[in-house]
């Protein structure tokens, strides 16, 4: 006996047809869109190139505005890592999402009526509940008890700071100092200002990642190992060392 199936005339006619297998693949959803990019590019003088170039613009824009910022060094505050000149690309993305700045962060801050005008790049050297000291007996900054050694990032021949100074950093906001001390305009020339040269977590911009330009000069700005064994604030207990941005 055969065994197999015969097609009824239903099947045969609900078949499809060898012009609906021929039809347009990218269906009246993809035409529609070609035809809108087409009429754009007809009503933006220099056509398709220009319409790229502005969506290019508006793509670069948004990460500008959101996530990565490039910023110009404008003075040798920070010498000796940071020169005169150097772009470095500022993660705007990088205490948004429950982190906090940290000692050794290079953070880029809104100085706005506090600092001055305009944007500031400085470290940061103590964070909200931090005992900060200048000087111990070796001539070196103190962080709750523990002496900082910053001979790796300091600019060659400057001492830790010719400022005496003994502050508690207020929860909310950061001391920062530049690496170049004798060079640089940080919160040890604000402490009797209104809000003691403490910088607010919340002006902060971003933290300096990277280096992009002069390419010679190009590098990952790592935070430095010298705080790693800078106690906790309230309990005295050493915190997780972190020697690299994740």
């Amino acid at each position: 006996m055969d065994t197999e199936a015969q097609p009824t005339e239903r099947d045969r006619s609900s078949r499809p047809s060898d012009a609906e297998h021929s039809s347009d693949p990218e269906g009246p959803e993809g035409r529609s869109r070609s035809a809108f990019a087409a009429r754009i590019s007809e009503w933006v003088p220099g056509g398709r190139i220009t319409l790229t170039g502005l969506v290019l613009l508006l793509f670069l824009l948004l990460i500008s505005t959101f996530v990565l910022q490039p910023f110009q060094i404008p003075s040798g505050s920070m010498e000796r890592g940071l020169r005169i000149g150097d772009r470095v690309l500022v993660n705007k993305v990088a205490y948004r999402f429950g982190d906090r700045p940290q000692r050794g962060d290079i953070v880029v801050f809104d100085g706005t009526g506090f600092f001055g005008h305009g944007d500031y790049i400085k470290r940061v050297v103590g964070v909200g509940g931090d005992h900060v000291v200048c000087c111990d007996r070796d001539g070196r900054v103190q962080v709750n008890g523990q002496s900082v050694d910053e001979s790796a990032f300091l600019h060659p021949g400057d001492r830790p700071s010719t400022v005496r100074f003994d502050v508690v950093v207020p929860d909310g906001t950061l001391f920062v100092m530049g690496d170049h001390r004798s060079d640089s305009s940080d919160s040890r020339d604000h402490l009797g200002s209104p809000g003691g040269g403490m910088v607010p977590v919340d002006a902060v911009i971003g933290r300096a990642d990277w280096i992009v330009w002069p390419f010679g000069h190009a590098t990952r700005l790592d935070r430095p190992d010298a705080y790693a064994r800078v106690p906790a604030a309230e309990t005295g207990e050493p915190e997780r060392a972190e020697t690299a941005h994740g």
